[in-house]
């Protein structure tokens, strides 16, 4: 007998691991699997709507949910509560409240063009919810029954249900292009959608002609789909916005108030009686009585909402002889009685996610037609066959009675006389057999067998029709369009949104101050702008204020002080450059993050602006001088620069593994200093890098020792200045330019600061005079504004002095230049 015993379950022997199949995951690798599956889901399941039906999940779910509990238009209301649980129970597994808002917003005449629901209660207004669901009732509107129209006929696949217990619709058959005539909005992952309504004749027109012309241009189109038709009227004003969304899917229309200027024998009144899309009516009159308060709008007496049973009218009373069209011009400024839409029209196409033309949903929506379409014919061309089976077999009967009820009689059993059917002479179908045993005996009179003939002759007749159908493709798309034409007959309303030219756009820089800015940038590429004195001035060594909340490991990297009209060069790590003005940055509280420059620039995926200048100094400086990390440097014409293509131009071409680090602007004839974060520094005159075009590579500027070592910096000589050096630690100092001897360039410089373990690497440097100020920003995002002034001046091999009061795990991220300005003492 052995000593040996098996060992003890987990004992981490190979026979446990494979008991428990255990299989180690990267932490990180998990956390990325699980948020992309949890951002297709809300992509795909909650947030987007379908290309085809122009419907989300939620919505879809609840139109199928009241077909299948019976909320027909011929039936009586039904309970809301009723229907949010049938369809929470069987479809739909999210709260009821979740489903009772998106029920209820299918109801609402100010949120939809056609509203798909038709509702008894309170189903609320722009300015407040709908009543509870225990209190109102709904049923189907008739128009939605054309979005269900042929679901029995197997013209949409069906899917289980998250319980498995039950099926619903993947997509409804649609018969009319809802997600045009309603629109769409959603939030999801990363993305989001912004459809607006349309008139619903407008866009069966245009799907007509689609269908007609299936060649057609976007352009041809739009001479049938003017613009959006918003459920609230007011006027739609220009149509540049619209020729862009529908052209390229984004696009911003410009929405204002229907409002007419009322004479009374003392005083005028401005009556507003139509309101822009999703516009309060009484948070406009709340904020122009505000603007009356803070005497921004002068000459107004009183506001009143005198809006009832969904008829729209606030009433502004004037003071005696106030101006009342410059009131009301003010009124559009300041007020929501003029607001911008933004299209982003995102759907899902195939599952994809896409941006749409107008051209682009309407061959979806055409191409769901004609699928559908063609599955019904062929569910009803199967059905009329079989039909016609059975009744050749019961006219066939006819014909030998006799002979068939002598079999029948002389069978034991049902199961015996159809066997007899089957069998010589007869020679029916199982289907045929069945249908005359079922047989009643009325049909055995002469009138029985007329109407099996005639029957006969149009299941006939409807068989060639629908094979007619399925074989030449004109004929499927005629049917298309007489549906459609039947669907504008019944539902189509006159535009409720009036199309009026812009009378013109105001310049934006007319309503903008030209205030200083401090623009940043942050390593993970969030940027904003913020008015200049936002950072109070502080003493060497001080904590600072909180300059931005930004997320975890993030920090900022760039700053620069400019101006709002200010045009601004963002350089990238690959070599492009692309421009912005100033106030076309979002401008952002101190502590905000910002906005993701992506917004602003079409960066690629791996592409990040690593230089921002500003282009004021374009008559004093002609030149661009550019420093990259392995020392390469290169001078070009600033008017090579000079263009606003969104996409960016080559700037630089980049050697494999270098980097742009700064572009500065340049006389042509200036010394320049370039330091390496090892603290060498090399000063040679520009002359010596001739002038070359956008796409030349540079020459070398700065040797470096080895391959750790790079350019952190690069900056112009001036008069009057000192180079500031600052180390990644919080130690800094100032030393006159008369210590660095000019050298030819592609040397290896001289030391200009001594570096230390404890005083780290250089991560800044550039010239700076006596009254300058200088932002310092830690890696916290916490940022400090001081004067140059509190910074010793020292030799090139010292190691500099306190500058910023950092704690072991975090470093200076960047430090730059304030420009001088007259703004008060703090």
């Amino acid at each position: 007998m052995s000593d040996q015993s098996p060992p003890p379950p987990g004992d981490g022997t190979a026979t446990d691991e494979e008991h428990f199949d255990i299989e180690p995951i990267q932490l990180q690798d998990e956390m990325e699997n699980s948020f992309l599956e949890y951002a297709m889901s809300v992509i795909m399941q909650r947030a987007l709507p379908d290309a085809r039906d122009g419907l989300k999940p939620v919505h879809r779910r609840i139109l199928w949910g009241m077909e299948d509990i019976g909320a027909r238009p011929d039936r009586s209301h039904m309970k809301c509560a009723r229907i949010t649980g049938h369809v929470m129970g069987h479809f739909h597994p999210h709260g009821d409240g979740a489903i009772y808002d998106a029920l209820v917003r299918m109801a609402q005449p100010f949120s939809l063009r056609h509203p798909l629901v038709d509702f008894h209660g309170n189903y609320g207004s722009p300015d407040f919810g709908p009543a509870a669901a225990r209190y109102t009732e709904c049923r189907l509107a008739p128009l939605a029954m054309r979005l269900l129209d042929g679901i029995n006929e197997e013209t949409v696949d069906f899917t289980d249900t998250y319980s498995g217990e039950f099926t619903e619709p993947s997509v409804l058959p649609a018969r009319f292009p809802n997600l045009l005539v309603n629109g769409s909005e959603g939030i999801a992952v990363g993305m989001a959608t912004k459809i607006p309504p349309h008139n619903l004749g407008e866009v069966i027109d245009a799907t007509v002609h689609l269908l007609e012309n299936p060649e057609a241009q976007v352009e041809d189109l739009m001479k049938f789909v003017k613009a959006p038709d918003f459920p609230t009227g007011a006027l739609l004003m220009g149509r540049q916005g619209v020729i862009d969304a529908y052209t390229t899917g984004k696009g911003t229309v410009k929405l204002r108030a229907r409002a007419e200027i009322i004479e009374g024998k003392q005083r005028d009144t401005i009556v507003v009686t139509e309101m822009p899309y999703q516009t309060s009516i009484s948070a406009t009159a709340a904020k122009i009585k505000e603007l009356v308060n803070d005497k921004v709008v002068e000459g107004i007496a009183d506001v009143n909402d005198a809006s009832a049973k969904g008829a729209t009218k606030l009433e502004i009373t004037l003071k005696r002889d106030a101006p009342g069209l410059v009131v009301l011009n003010n009124l559009y400024k300041h007020t929501p009685l003029q607001t911008s839409y933004s299209i982003n029209m995102v759907a899902l196409v195939d599952g994809v996610p896409r941006t749409l033309n107008l051209l682009q949903a309407l061959q979806s929506y055409v191409g769901h037609q004609i699928e559908v379409i063609t599955r019904r014919s062929e569910f009803r061309l199967r059905k009329a066959r079989d039909r016609a089976h059975i009744v050749e077999g019961l006219i066939k009967a006819l014909d030998m009675i006799d002979e068939i009820i002598a079999a029948i009689r002389a069978s034991a059993d049902k199961p015996a006389a159809r066997e007899a059917l089957i069998a010589e002479p007869f020679e029916f179908s199982d289907v045929q057999a069945e249908h005359i045993l079922d047989m009643q005996l009325s049909r055995l009179t002469r009138l029985g067998r007329e109407q099996l003939e005639s029957e006969l002759a149009e299941l006939a007749e409807t068989i060639a029709e629908l094979e007619a159908i399925l074989a030449d493709d004109a004929k499927l798309r005629q049917v298309i369009k007489d549906e459609l034409v039947q669907i504008r007959a019944d539902y189509a309303t006159d535009r409720r949104s009036e199309i009026t030219l812009d009378p013109g756009d105001i310049d934006i820089e007319d309503l903008i101050d030209d205030e200083e800015l401090v623009v940043t940038l942050s390593h993970r590429g969030y940027i904003k702008t913020v008015e200049a004195d936002s950072f109070r001035r502080q003493g060497r060594g001080g904590r600072g204020v909180a300059g931005a909340k930004l997320r975890d490991e993030d920090y900022v990297t760039k700053i620069l002080t400019t101006t709002a009209h200010a045009y601004l060069l963002f350089f990238s790590n690959r070599g492009k450059v692309y421009r912005l003005k100033a106030h076309e940055i979002p401008k952002k509280d101190r502590t905000a993050r910002g906005t993701a420059i992506v917004n602003l620039l079409q960066l690629e995926p791996d592409e990040r602006v690593e230089a921002i200048i500003d282009t004021r100094d374009y008559e004093t400086a002609p030149y661009l001088f550019f420093a990259t990390k392995q020392g390469q440097v290169k001078k070009t014409k600033f008017s090579e620069y000079d263009s606003g293509l969104r996409t960016g131009l080559i700037a630089i071409n980049l050697r494999d593994g270098d980097e742009l680090v700064k572009v500065l602007p340049t006389d042509g004839n200036s010394d320049i200093f370039m330091v390496s974060k090892r603290g060498m520094t090399i000063r040679f005159n520009e002359s010596e890098v001739r002038s070359m075009g956008r796409a030349a590579a540079g020459v070398r500027g700065m040797k470096l020792k080895d391959d750790e070592d790079q350019v952190v910096s690069c900056d112009v000589a001036r008069d009057d200045t000192a180079i500031l050096i600052v180390t990644t630690a919080g130690y800094g100092k100032r030393t006159q330019l008369d210590k660095f001897n000019s050298q030819g360039r592609g040397g290896q410089g001289v030391r200009g600061i001594k570096i230390t373990a404890k005083k780290g690497e250089v991560v800044s440097a550039f010239m700076v005079g006596i009254d300058d100020e200088i932002f310092v920003i830690a890696s916290t995002g916490t940022t400090i504004r001081m004067e140059v002034r509190g910074i010793s001046s020292q030799g090139r091999d010292a190691t500099g002095v306190k500058v910023m009061d950092v704690s072991d795990d975090v470093h200076v991220a960047a430090v730059a230049p304030v420009l001088f300005s007259e703004d008060s003492e703090e």
